[in-house]
């Protein structure tokens, strides 16, 4: 499902019915590893220019939502990934967009 445009289209046009093929990619699910981590981050890529303010929270919550729902619609049981694999992908794509946009790392406060 390509949800950028798909929420688009909800948003510009709620009185029509709409059919969710429109809005999805032809083909097979991800087969593998790769092919699933292409797929997260063409989507994450892709959701990140919707941002309006990018910073460390807004880029936290896209990552998550985005691939949580990939992970809903069971976009990867055709492929061998895990839990603990999508954990280290989400982390590295926030640390990405982070750097893109040039957003700082806030540290945590000192008691001085």
């Amino acid at each position: 499902m390509v949800q950028y445009f798909y929420q688009s289209f909800l948003k510009n046009y709620p009185e029509q019915i709409v059919d969710e093929d429109d809005f999805r990619y032809p083909g097979p699910l991800p087969f593998s590893k790769e092919t699933a981590v292409l797929m997260m981050a063409d989507s994450v890529e892709a959701s990140s220019r919707s941002l309006a303010k990018p910073d460390a929270d807004s880029i936290n919550k896209l990552v998550d939502s985005v691939i949580d729902r990939q992970i809903e619609q069971q976009q990867f049981v055709n492929c061998d990934i895990t839990f603990k694999d999508i954990s280290s992908i989400k982390k590295i794509f926030k640390k990405m967009l982070m750097s893109i946009y040039h957003v700082r790392v806030e540290y945590p406060k000192s008691g001085n």
